[in-house]
């Protein structure tokens, strides 16, 4: 039998999605995989019955149907205050997992060297490796998670194609700050480099934090490839709408990778999500509201088990720190909250480069009830006799 394609070895399956498997296994609450177990805004609810009733079953334009570009452009004009023009600067993809590897594949030839901080979303890597692509690690620095520029300029002296910029990050919740961002596109200008961003948690962003749009900082649109999604802000993970922004130069690149990789995205679900794209401003307030108010909930559980943690800055990712309950990795650390405490996260080390196994991610966009009950189970961790024998 020939062997599989060498670059596989690099990389294993999805540490994330193992974890709901064993979540489902053990009948651990799932706060591993970042999905919410609450309904999607009402009026998207409604426009889905509409377009299943509707001429919509059959290919749509490959990049993207018009009238779902055309409302993403607005919302995006609305948002950075640029000009976008839904026929030259968009491709619609299948999902923000879709969008990043037409963004890797279009920005960077086999050998080219990419940029990654670590910790990282486990995608990146994979994406770079099944790009041909080298990365190149820049640490964040817990407990704040920032970077330190004298690495990151040591980085862009390698003359990598890109880098890759999670906004808010995955798994870190750290976000961005405008000066961060411009040092990072100024090193790109400067070693003629792309600036791929992902930000599909662009409206969860914790005050005083603000989220940045790289593509509409000066100088940047020329360079900046953003990767964004419907999926977190509409609470619609399971249809992967996602897209690729940038200038007209680069997406008629792009259009031909996406056109390969999956020629579409599903035709009745841009037809319904046109009518989230089209909400008000006020919906947005009251998401950032709603997830202020989740993480307040799950934060207030967590001081009470005393594990330190760091507090995010935006998404709905917790980064705890397990090494005071003396597991040999993180790993089996993961293994044993999903089985003894019944509250499944994922090892961090799945997030690392660096050889760490500290911490465990935890996500609390669940439904308050959910976050109780977990919290409640984490609860258990403050219990001395409980650990002892549990351990």
């Amino acid at each position: 039998m020939p062997t599989p394609a060498n670059r596989l070895s690099q990389f294993s399956e999805s540490v994330i999605r193992g974890m709901t498997r064993l979540a489902n296994r053990c009948g651990a609450i799932n706060l591993s995989q970042g999905f919410p177990d609450f309904d999607p805004p009402e009026e998207i609810l409604s426009a889905l019955e509409t377009a299943t009733r509707g001429p919509h079953h059959q290919y749509a334009v490959t990049w993207g149907a018009p009238r779902f570009r055309e409302a993403l452009a607005q919302k995006i004009s609305r948002n950075t205050g640029l000009s976008i023009d839904p026929d030259q600067h968009l491709v619609v993809t299948c999902g923000s997992t879709e969008a990043m590897m037409v963004a890797m594949m279009t920005a960077c030839n086999p050998g080219d060297k990419v940029i990654v901080f670590s910790p990282f979303y486990e995608n990146y890597a994979a994406d770079a490796i099944l790009s041909g692509a080298e990365p190149i690690y820049v640490t964040l620095n817990a407990p704040d998670f920032g970077y330190n520029p004298q690495e990151l300029e040591a980085a862009f002296e390698q003359k990598p194609k890109a880098i890759i910029v999670c906004n808010p990050s995955n798994p870190t919740g750290k976000v961005f700050t405008p000066e961060e961002l411009t040092h990072i596109i100024t090193l790109a200008e400067k070693h003629d480099a792309y600036v791929i961003t992902d930000e599909p948690y662009e409206h969860i962003v914790y005050p005083p934090h603000v989220h940045t749009y790289a593509a509409s900082l000066p100088g940047a649109w020329e360079r900046v490839i953003t990767c964004n999604s419907l999926s977190k802000t509409y609470s619609i993970t399971g249809w992967r709408l996602g897209y690729v922004l940038a200038p007209q130069e680069v997406i008629a690149q792009a259009r031909k990778v996406h056109d390969f990789l999956t020629v579409g995205a599903a035709a009745p679900l841009q037809e319904a999500a046109v009518s989230g794209l089209e909400l008000p401003d006020q919906y947005y307030s009251d998401l950032q509201d709603l997830y202020s108010r989740k993480r307040e909930v799950f934060l207030g559980y967590l001081r009470q088990t005393g594990l330190p943690f760091t507090e995010p800055q935006g998404a709905y990712y917790v980064m705890v720190d397990i090494s005071s309950l003396g597991f040999e990795t993180d790993t089996q650390a993961a293994e044993w909250f999903a089985r003894k405490v019944g509250v499944a996260g994922v090892p961090g080390s799945s997030f690392f480069r660096e050889p760490e196994h500290r911490f465990i991610r935890f996500h609390f966009a669940k439904k308050e009830e959910t976050l109780h009950a977990a919290g409640k189970r984490l609860l258990l961790l403050a219990d001395k006799d409980w650990l002892k024998s549990n351990r």
